[in-house]
Parts: structure tokens; C-alpha cells; sequence
């Protein structure tokens, strides 16, 4: 366990970068911290591994004072991950990978060899290893920066917006490839973020820290959504923080409605035959059970059906794996109102309406706030 006991950083000039910070860091968990820019973030990551120098307290590891280990020492014991990966651009990619185990004395094959395993592991082609970094793309660049934090298997990973500076769409894939990787490695991380909704989804813990540099909240993601400490807080995490607590409740308790569910190559006589009175439109699956569109119920005849005439019926959900925000997203940007379910293999497993979204929303609001444990694994699949 990490412990920041009474930390405050100040400069020559009299600004206070962090002021009297306490707080625990768990083993194996996410602790994310997060806030308006000058709060603090980054100084109080950088005073972990002493890239910053406490002005007051102590940064204890483990139960040992931080100050009393060999910088060098305690900087290698940790990975550490920047924005813009920081890589070296006149060494390949196995190389970059590389450079913390030759630094500890590890062989040139034995290092290579390692970071081979791990390019494979933060989801990196092999083919990559002798490119030099200006060939990869961003979200590959950062990747990279993820693999050579770990080459050494640090217990402390170390990230520092790592992610920022990258388009959204990368930055979810490498945000699932963290809690991917996260999960099968189980390292303790302190990431540092300014932004809301990557704190929620990645932090089994998340501190929020106000500007001067002091603590406003310490908790799981979900209590943080469901009790703010306060104004600051509670403006911070914005108007649609209702919307972002949705993340950690499962939707695997939706009533999900298959009979509206109909092969792209059934009769109308068949469709006859079952109870659709529920929904005013069907949905039209391929010969594999994935979904095509929605059809109005007398659009469907007895001849094939014309994809041209089906309206879309946008981004599925994954039953009882991801959340009921998930959900609810898929119905409110479908044009029928109502969420395709899917299971791991993409197949429909049914549909449901917003009005039943809303009830299953209501029922887990009435049955109180989510457990801490079971949040945060919730959230962390259901993004």
C-alpha cells in the first residue's frame, strides 16, 4: 500500500502545489486522481517516485518512507506512463520495451524476449518490433509506452494522462486495454486523468482534488456519483452524473421481449402466429441471428425482405454484461425507441423499450446505491 500522510508540496515562490494531502493508495486496485487544471494531480504522482520532493510529510511504500530508498531504486520499481508515450525515437519498438530490464542488468535476448510477450499483451503486432515509433499511430505509440511500464513487473504502475492525447475512439480501446490487462495482472495504478468520465469508468477508487491542491473526495465511483462531499464536487462530476451512475447497474434483470424478433426469412404467417402486440415494430435478423433493422410489422410479406426499407437499429447492448446506461443509450439513439440485446457473439437475444429501461432503472434506484465492490466491476465492463 502507497500512504500520502499530510503532503504538501510548496514552492520557492510561495505557491502550494499540494497542501496537507492524506490519503491510502490500495494494493492491486485503480486509484485514480482527478481534477480542474493547478489542482495538484501531477505533482502529487511525480513526489511517489520523487521526480518532485515533498516540502512536508512523508510518501510511505509498503510502511517504509520513500525518502529512504536509492532514487534510482524506487524509480525502477515503478512504471511509469506520460501523455505522448515518451518514447525514444531512434530505438525501435522491442527496444523502447526493452530499456528498463537491460538497465536492471537483464540480458539483450531475455529482454527482447520479454517485450515481445508483452507487445502481444497490450494488444501490439508483432511485426511491429523493429519499427521505430514515428511509424506507429498514436494509440500504438501509447501501447508501447504501456508495455515498457511493465517490462520489469513493477508492483506500481505510474500513468499521467496517458491517454489525453489521443481521438476518443482510441482512447476507449486503450482505457478497455488497461482494465483488460489490469485484470489478469492485478498492479497497483495511480492514474491521473482531468476527465470525469475516465476517472468513473477505470477508478476502483477516485480522489477528487479541488485547485490549491487539497483532497475534496476520497471514494468509489459510485458513491462519488450517488453523494457528492459537496458544491465543488458535485459541480465537478457535472449535470448528467445521474446519467454516468447508470454505468454500475447491470442490465442483466431487463425484461427482454423475443417474440418481435423475426428471421429475415420468415412468412407472414409465421409472424402471425406470435404475440407482437407489445411492440410496434420487428426486428429483422440475418440467417447467423444478427440484427438487419427494424421493420414495420405490414411491411413484411410473404416475399423477401428489402433491406431498403428497414430502418436502422443502431449499436446493441450485451445482456447481462453491459450496464443499464449501455441500454438506455441504445434505445434513446435508436429511431423505434427500443435497444437491441446481443450476446457475446453478437446474436440477438431480444429487445426492450425505454418504459422498460425506466422501470428496471427505477427498481435499482428503489433497491439503493450499488455496492462499492460490484460497482466498480460493473463499470469496468460496461464502460
Amino acid at each position: 500500500m502507497i500512504r500520502i500522510d499530510g503532503v504538501t508540496k510548496r514552492y520557492p515562490d510561495g505557491t502550494v502545489a499540494v497542501d496537507r494531502l492524506s490519503l491510502d493508495i490500495p494494493d492491486g486496485a485503480i486509484t485514480v486522481f482527478v481534477g480542474p487544471s493547478g489542482c495538484g494531480k501531477t505533482t502529487t504522482l511525480r513526489m511517489i517516485n520523487r521526480m518532485v520532493e515533498p516540502s512536508e510529510g512523508r510518501i510511505l511504500i509498503d510502511g517504509e518512507d520513500s525518502r529512504r530508498q536509492p532514487v534510482n531504486t524506487l524509480r525502477r520499481s515503478m512504471g511509469y506512463v506520460i501523455q505522448n508515450a515518451g518514447l525514444f525515437q531512434h530505438r525501435t519498438i522491442v527496444d523502447n520495451i526493452a530499456t528498463v530490464p537491460r538497465l536492471l542488468g537483464w540480458s539483450k535476448h531475455k529482454a527482447r524476449s520479454r517485450a515481445r510477450e508483452l507487445m502481444e499483451r497490450v494488444g501490439l503486432d508483432g511485426t511491429l518490433a523493429k519499427r521505430y515509433p514515428y511509424q506507429l499511430s498514436g494509440g500504438q505509440q501509447q501501447r508501447v509506452g504501456v508495455a515498457r511500464a511493465l517490462a520489469a513487473d513493477p508492483p506500481v504502475l505510474l500513468m499521467d494522462e496517458p491517454f489525453s492525447a489521443v481521438d476518443p475512439v482510441v482512447r476507449k480501446g486503450l482505457q478497455d486495454e488497461l482494465l483488460r490487462i489490469q485484470a489478469e495482472l492485478g498492479k497497483t495504478i495511480v492514474f491521473v486523468t482531468h476527465d470525469i468520465d475516465e476517472a468513473v469508468k477505470l477508478g476502483t477508487t477516485v480522489a477528487v482534488m479541488r485547485t490549491g491542491g487539497r483532497l475534496a473526495q476520497y471514494a468509489p465511483p459510485a458513491e462519488l456519483l450517488s453523494d457528492p462531499a459537496d458544491a465543488f464536487v458535485e459541480d465537478f462530476l457535472g449535470a448528467d452524473r445521474g446519467i454516468r451512475r447508470l454505468s454500475f447497474f447491470p442490465s442483466a434483470d431487463l425484461d427482454l421481449l423475443t417474440a418481435p424478433v423475426v428471421a429475415a426469412d420468415a412468412t407472414a404467417g409465421q409472424i402471425r402466429t406470435r404475440d407482437t402486440a407489445d411492440a410496434p415494430y420487428l426486428l429483422v435478423t440475418d440467417a447467423d441471428g444478427r440484427p438487419l433493422g427494424w421493420a414495420e410489422p405490414d411491411l413484411l410479406t410473404d416475399g423477401p425482405v428489402d433491406p431498403g426499407r428497414l430502418l436502422p437499429c443502431g449499436r446493441p447492448f450485451v445482456a447481462g454484461r453491459d450496464s443499464l446506461r449501455a441500454a438506455l443509450d441504445c434505445a434513446v439513439l435508436s429511431p423505434t425507441g427500443w435497444a437491441v440485446a446481443v450476446d457475446g457473439t453478437g446474436r440477438v437475444t431480444g429487445v426492450v423499450s425505454q418504459q422498460s429501461i425506466g422501470e428496471a432503472i427505477r427498481a435499482a434506484h428503489a433497491a439503493g446505491r450499488p455496492d462499492g465492490a460490484d460497482a466498480g466491476a460493473s463499470a469496468k465492463v460496461a464502460g
